[in-house]
């Protein structure tokens, strides 16, 4: 078993609790929805034999607490704490991070290639949620509005619900899209879980209420500069999972942005979760496209 080093960074408003796996060129995980570093635990353990692999926990969740009570996120923000976890690690103009992100983590890491891109040497962005970019936008933004106005007047639960039904009902999108939100990894692990999961899945409880109360109303208005990663020459690797439908909101946005920043789309084994279910096949995948970077 790998040994894990563990810290935490102050940032404006908060501290950001992360990992490190292995050694070789920095590599960044930046997990969405309600997961934490512990969702990407096995896919880091694939990768920390050729990379230094950090994983940590976004500010307000798991072990990343705010400074102050709970309060709407932005991306950019997010993005400026990725910004200053590469530069605590060293990492420089010189020397640039190889970042990966998954779902909002994928929006992150581009807002992080816009703003700070001499610290990026190319991003793989994993089925970034950017309901800016298509068409139905309208749609998308009277959802989120209702999410956030339940959230406040009926609590999380409701707005789950009325988050994931509305998600059900798009015109293009099923089931799948509402993963975001869901347990690290998609399907739970047969036999007895450990106390590391067991701790994973009680963290990931209380995260699913930060995400729908402070997150995901707010990350869904963000739209990415694309022109800016473009102009600076950020490589860009937009992934798609095999599995993912071609309809779903995440896919058609996926596609949206390799049309933009006239990048290729690699595949990816599995859907939205692909990290979780296999991440041996999903880590094998990603070194394959770091390869080409």
């Amino acid at each position: 078993m790998e040994a894990i080093r563990t810290g935490t960074l102050t940032t404006p408003g908060a501290t950001l609790y992360h990992e490190v796996r292995g050694s070789g060129p920095i590599l960044l995980l930046i997990c969405g929805g309600v997961y934490d570093a512990a969702g990407f635990s096995a896919l880091a353990a694939t990768l920390a034999d050729r990379y230094t692999v950090i994983t940590y926990d976004r500010r307000g969740n798991s072990r990343s607490p705010l400074d102050g009570p709970p309060e709407a996120q932005s991306v950019e923000v997010h993005a400026d704490d990725a910004a200053r976890l590469l530069v605590a690690a060293g990492v420089t103009p010189e020397q640039p991070a190889l970042v990966f992100g998954n779902s909002s983590g994928a929006a992150i890491g581009l807002e992080l290639a816009a703003r700070r891109p001499e610290l990026v040497r190319a991003l793989v962005a994993h089925e970034p949620p950017l309901f800016e970019l298509l068409p139905e936008r309208d749609r998308w933004r009277a959802l989120f509005l209702d999410v956030e106005k339940t959230f406040r007047q009926d609590g999380p639960d409701a707005a789950h619900r009325l988050f994931a039904a509305g998600l059900d009902g798009a015109p293009e999108g099923g089931s799948d899209a509402g993963q975001e939100g869901g347990p690290a990894g998609g399907e739970a692990p047969e036999g007895e879980p450990d106390p590391e999961i067991i701790a994973m899945m009680g963290r990931l409880a209380s995260n699913a209420t930060f995400f729908i109360g402070y997150e995901a109303p707010y990350f869904s208005r963000h739209v990415p500069d694309l022109a800016a990663v473009r102009a600076a020459g950020v490589r860009v690797v937009p992934a798609l999972g095999a599995a993912t439908a071609e309809d779903e909101p995440y896919a058609r946005a996926t596609r949206l942005v390799a049309e933009r920043l006239g990048a290729e789309i690699a595949p990816f084994p599995g859907d939205h979760g692909g990290f979780g279910t296999d991440p041996a096949a999903f880590g094998e995948a990603l070194r394959k496209t770091l390869a080409t970077c």
